[in-house]
């Protein structure tokens, strides 16, 4: 039982860590924030947030290592799905300033 009681403590404080921060577009202009969309190359080229740097999800990995781990992070794709996803690659690389821009460009 006990044992039983610490996998459920360690799975439930995964679950809480995990939670994506959410951000409107409107709260950017308030704060310092090093703003990535994680779109493709080709829909960064057709229209983005200015001052935003293209990390494509699939290259963000190897990309990210470039930001200071003490910066704050504002994610965005077209929807919000695939900076949520960026969101989680980036808390298990130690990022813990991240936040995900809510409902993506479609909500601008």
């Amino acid at each position: 039982m006990l044992k039983y009681l610490k996998k459920f403590k360690k799975s439930i404080s995964k679950k809480l860590k995990r939670e994506v921060k959410e951000i409107s577009y409107q709260e950017i202009k308030k704060d310092n924030y090093i703003i990535i969309d994680v779109r493709s190359r080709k829909e960064y080229k057709e229209g983005h947030i200015n001052g935003a740097i293209n990390m494509p999800l699939s290259e963000i990995k190897l990309t990210i290592q470039q930001i200071d781990k003490s910066k704050k992070i504002l994610l965005y794709c077209q929807s919000g799905l695939r900076s949520k996803k960026a969101f989680k690659i980036l808390e298990d690389l130690g990022y813990d300033n991240i936040y995900n821009l809510k409902g993506g460009l479609e909500n601008i």
